[in-house]
């Protein structure tokens, strides 16, 4: 299975619960469970996950020649959606 499968196979059930959420509580309501403890714990550590995986994705779109502040602000913006995305329309090299 290749990179684009797999991110297409996350990315669109992960669309559909984004979705879902949004349409049940709007995004209020998402932003809502951060404001425990244990919410927050879990935003933060979303955070750092996001910002290690954007020090890879960078360098990745570059040497694909693949402007990748577009990737950086899609994943600032709305999280998990940028990388997905990414790895669904990158194109796959060939040798």
């Amino acid at each position: 299975m290749n990179q684009r499968t797999l991110a297409l196979i996350i990315l669109v059930p992960f669309a559909a619960l984004t979705t879902w959420s949004l349409m049940n509580g709007g995004v209020a309501g998402i932003f809502a469970t951060h404001k425990t403890p244990g919410g927050l714990q879990v935003f933060v550590d979303l955070v750092i996950a996001l910002l290690l995986l954007l020090t890879f994705l960078v360098p990745h779109a570059r040497s694909r020649g693949r402007n990748p502040w577009i990737w950086v602000v899609l994943t600032l913006a709305l999280g998990s959606f940028g990388p997905l995305l990414y790895l669904a329309t990158d194109r796959l090299k060939t040798a």
